[in-house]
């Protein structure tokens, strides 16, 4: 699992088997619930248990303004740590040819049938700051303007209470030449 060394999971198992096998019996089953019982939103791609998962089918959004993520747990992440309320369309990767991922496997038909019938006017585009992701933005922006939405990239770049000096060179350098007015 990722974030979880092989020593950790040893750990984790070995307190399970030892200490807390009701615990494990527990996770196990809820863990079969969630393979069997969690799909896709029909609509944005995240995880749901509905074919419409609970933001989509949410009136009180913004239903001009789509955020585009890569992950499910960008969405989170997101809905944790702003005030948006507008949609979202989780790609579940990002453009990778070497790797056999391009559009079709993320899913950007669908998008693209979103973004000419459900007026969408904003297209917010979230991706992580590597090639992959910048690829994709780009993909996705070219895409957004071909269906007249305006697009937008969230901001990368010095992180809140870092100092200059122990950021890192591509970092500082995509915060320095993205920077914006001051008002």
């Amino acid at each position: 699992m990722p974030g979880i060394g092989q020593k950790s999971a040893q750990r984790i198992a070995f307190h399970l088997l030892e200490r807390d096998r009701q615990g494990a019996a527990a996770m196990s089953a809820a863990l079969g619930d969630a393979v069997e019982g969690i799909g896709h939103c029909s609509r944005c791609r995240m995880f749901s248990e509905e074919p419409v998962c609970t933001i989509c089918s949410d009136a009180g959004r913004d239903q001009s303004q789509l955020c585009i993520v890569e992950s499910p747990a960008d969405v989170m992440a997101l809905e944790e740590a702003t005030g948006y309320r507008g949609l979202y369309f989780v790609l579940m990767g990002h453009l990778s040819p070497l790797d056999g991922i391009g559009p079709t496997e993320l899913g950007l038909e669908l998008l693209e049938q979103r973004l000419s019938e459900d007026g969408i006017k904003e297209v917010i585009i979230a991706t992580n700051p590597t090639v992959e992701g910048d690829a994709t933005a780009h993909y996705l922006a070219d895409l957004a303007h071909r269906h007249q939405c305006e697009a937008s990239r969230i901001a990368h770049g010095v992180p809140l209470g870092g100092e200059l000096e122990y950021v890192d060179g591509g970092t500082l350098s995509h915060a320095f030449y993205g920077r914006r007015v001051v008002e």
